[in-house]
C-alpha cells in the first residue's frame, strides 16, 4: 500500500472515531501540515508531521506506517507516534483543572462545604 488519503489514514489510528469526523476536520481546516491546511484527498506520505487542532491544543503526530483499515488501539500505536510539545499537554492539563473549579453563574456564593472542597483542592496543586 503506497497511497492512502488523509480522512482515512487518521481514522485507521483511531485519531477520530469515523471517517466522516475525519473529512469534517479536514474540511474546517483543523488538519495541517507545516502550518498547510490539507483537504481530505491529501495523500499521507511516510514520516510527515501531521497536525491536528484539538481546542485547546494542537496535537501533532508523525507518521510511521500507512494503513487503510481501522485496527485496535495497541497496533493502531505502530502507525503513528504523537510528538506533541509538552508545553501543549500542559495547556490541556491546565484547562482540566479549570473546568474543576467552574461554577456556573446564578449560583451565588459557595457554601461553607464548596470552599472547604475548592481550598483542598488548591492546597494538593499547590497553586
Amino acid at each position: 500500500m503506497s497511497e492512502i488519503r488523509i480522512d482515512k489514514w487518521l481514522w485507521a489510528v483511531r485519531i477520530f472515531k469515523s471517517r466522516s469526523m475525519a473529512t469534517e476536520a479536514c474540511r474546517k481546516g483543523k488538519i495541517t501540515i507545516d502550518g498547510q491546511e490539507l483537504k481530505a484527498s491529501h495523500i499521507v506520505k511516510m514520516n510527515e508531521i501531521i497536525g491536528v487542532r484539538q481546542p485547546p491544543i494542537i496535537r501533532t503526530y508523525r507518521v510511521k506506517g500507512l494503513i487503510e483499515n481501522r485496527v485496535s488501539a495497541k497496533i493502531a500505536i505502530e502507525y503513528k507516534e504523537e510528538t506533541t510539545a509538552p508545553e501543549e499537554l500542559a495547556k490541556l492539563e491546565i484547562s482540566k483543572l479549570e473546568s474543576a473549579f467552574y461554577r456556573p453563574g446564578g449560583q451565588g456564593r459557595p457554601t461553607k462545604k464548596d470552599r472547604r472542597e475548592l481550598d483542598k483542592l488548591t492546597e494538593d496543586l499547590k497553586i
